[in-house]
């Protein structure tokens, strides 16, 4: 028997399904460590997306940027987007498996519109990141689902808190962040974030972190944003190039958007980038 026509055999045999350990194509078995690998490869879909995403919360705005990427030419560069409405002062950026995430969004929409419905006001951040997190580790213990392959930076307005952040993980997990980043260059990211937060509030970011988010008003953090993602991948973005959300009470928000989640104009982006080359 040729070495190919053994491989065929080995395949199609079932002594060798018996052989072969379930828990790397199972979404419920554990492997001997403990690890499931199904869960771990839904973070590596984040990870080969291809994008980066970062999220910075100062005092009166919080803002999202990634990278806005037009595959062909022949694609209207409109319909191509990875920032998201939940509701009018709840918005996110999602990283990762484009169609999973607008699965996602659809099911976000809808547990915000219940609550709402139920309760008469409108859900707060981390009200829909606790209920989406949930939704999430159920797709982890049921072998008729799977983990989706995305990360959710969700970003919003709290009536009492303020600017919030979190990010929610296909494993389930979520946490509030003064400024976080995901996808492929996530880690730098992070570690540059750290870097300009450590020096902000003179020097002491890393003792106090809240009160050195209190220290960047809109435009300081639109900056920071746009520099930390400039840093990252080493280039200086065009317009066309980067997607904003921001969602801001500061007097330098249009009144009529003032606390609301809206995505940045192309001329508004340009402004911004301006400014920063400027400065850089």
């Amino acid at each position: 028997m040729s070495r190919t026509s053994y491989d065929r055999y080995a395949i199609s045999s079932p002594l060798c399904l018996f052989m072969t350990p379930l828990y790397p194509r199972y979404l419920t078995v554990f492997s001997p460590e403990g690890r499931l690998y199904q869960v771990e490869y839904a973070f590596k879909a984040i990870s080969g997306s291809g994008h980066t995403a970062i999220s910075v919360r100062g005092r009166d705005t919080v803002v999202v940027i990634i990278q806005k990427k037009v595959p062909d030419k022949l694609l209207d560069a409109s319909t191509i987007t990875h920032l998201f409405s939940i509701t009018p002062t709840i918005g996110c950026v999602m990283t990762g498996l484009i169609a999973d995430a607008r699965a996602q969004v659809s099911r976000a929409r809808q547990e915000a519109a219940d609550f709402r419905y139920k309760f008469g006001y409108e859900i707060t951040p981390d009200a829909l990141a606790r209920r989406l997190a949930n939704i999430n580790q159920v797709y982890t213990q049921r072998a008729a689902m799977r983990p989706l392959g995305i990360s959710m930076i969700l970003i919003g307005n709290d009536f009492e808190l303020g600017p919030q952040v979190f990010k929610l993980d296909p494993a389930g997990y979520f946490v509030g962040f003064h400024a976080t980043a995901a996808g492929q260059k996530q880690q730098e990211a992070m570690n540059h974030l750290e870097k300009k937060w450590k020096k902000l509030n003179n020097g002491n970011g890393a003792d106090d972190p809240i009160a050195a988010g209190k220290t960047l008003g809109r435009a300081e953090v639109i900056e920071l944003a746009i520099e930390a993602l400039s840093t990252v991948h080493a280039t200086d973005f065009k317009a066309d190039e980067v997607e904003i959300g921001i969602v801001s009470t500061s007097e330098e928000e249009d009144v009529k958007t003032r606390g609301l989640w809206r995505s940045l104009s192309e001329n508004e982006l340009d402004e911004h980038l301006s400014a920063y080359a400027e400065k850089d």
